[in-house]
């Protein structure tokens, strides 16, 4: 699905350098979390959900607005990154806490290992 975004971002009318520069930034989400874990996760899962990246792609192609296409296949491309590395859409419990399981400290807390 990472491919399929970078295919996608090809059809689009920007230079290739966009996509290295914006694949990172539906992190900024992350923001969120200074709040606390529930708005966390709610701005977190609106900015890596597959689905609401679709949309907003598709919304793009219709009304003929590229950076909304763009939007989009950013949104898909970070997201299907994002799942090829274990982090799935958070509940409500914390940042570790996703859909594909616990990540960092907290899915490993015995093996001594940062992060592992």
């Amino acid at each position: 699905m990472l491919l399929l975004s970078i295919a996608g971002f090809c059809q689009l009318p920007f230079a290739w350098w966009w996509y290295p520069v914006l694949i990172l930034s539906p992190d900024i989400s992350m923001v969120g979390y200074a709040i606390d874990s529930r708005v966390g996760a709610i701005l977190y899962n609106l900015a890596h959900h597959k689905g609401i990246a679709i949309i907003v792609y598709l919304a793009g192609a219709l009304g003929n607005h590229a950076v909304m296409e763009l939007a989009g296949v950013i949104l898909f491309g970070h997201s299907s990154m994002d799942r090829m590395m274990g982090y799935g859409l958070k509940y409500f419990e914390g940042f570790p806490f996703t859909h594909l399981g616990k990540i960092g400290k907290e899915a490993f807390p015995d093996s001594g290992i940062p992060g592992k």
